[in-house]
């Protein structure tokens, strides 16, 4: 079995050679590395090229970057992980004995930050995921490739794609839940302010789930 890790990236050269530094020894293993640049002003491009297989650019926005990302993949799984992810050096092993079952699954996610209120909200994202079958990208998503393209991956809208593709996805089977922690980055709760942005994840799920457009979605996300 070989994974493909695609990472999206935007503007991430601070973060992403510490994501791409904890996957090198997936490397050694004959696992393969993408990063797809979504048009970085700064040197993202560069940082990457050194710590990857494979960098290309594609339109702005996660979904149009992930399939991009997952159409080059050479792998027979795709494991899709943020760019300011930090993940287990044998999150390959973890994900073939997760895929021995299930068709797809998730990690378990703790946000990195001061705020110990974020300790609580990593718990609640990862029992609900495990309760709904539905993941979040921070999450770490990884899929079987043939699975993947028979549903033909992320749609190509601006938000909510990782809800989209695992409301697909359940139709296969149940995500599998890996308990193995990834470590995210808490900078989005940090710069935005934790009350209002746990509120604002809540309400734009609520809306989305009611019939809201992701397009109209975005513009609140913003």
């Amino acid at each position: 079995m070989q994974i493909s890790v695609i990472i999206p990236a935007l503007n991430e050269a601070r973060n992403i050679s510490h994501t791409l530094s904890c996957l090198q020894s997936m490397r050694q293993r004959g696992h393969e590395v993408i990063v797809v640049d979504g048009g970085s002003h700064d040197n993202t491009l560069d940082v990457a090229a050194l710590l990857s297989d494979t960098v290309i650019q594609a339109g702005k926005g996660r979904a149009l970057q992930m399939h991009a990302g997952a159409e080059q993949a050479k792998g027979d799984v795709l494991w899709f992980l943020h760019a300011d992810t930090v993940c287990p050096e044998n999150a390959d092993n973890i994900i073939g004995n997760a895929l021995k079952k299930n068709d797809w699954g998730r990690f378990d996610v703790v946000i990195m930050s001061q705020h110990r209120m974020l300790k609580l909200v990593s718990y609640m994202m990862n029992l609900r995921s495990c309760i709904t079958g539905i993941c979040t990208g921070d999450q770490g998503m990884f899929v079987k490739k043939e699975i993947y393209n028979h549903v033909s991956g992320f749609p190509a809208i601006p938000l909510m794609e990782d809800v989209a593709l695992s409301k697909v996805l359940k139709t296969y089977s149940r995500p599998a839940c890996v308990k193995e922690v990834l470590q995210t980055s808490g900078r989005r709760w940090e710069e935005h302010g934790l009350i209002r942005t746990i509120l604002l994840m809540w309400i734009l799920r609520a809306l989305y789930f009611i019939g809201v457009s992701p397009a109209a979605l975005k513009s609140l996300y913003k």
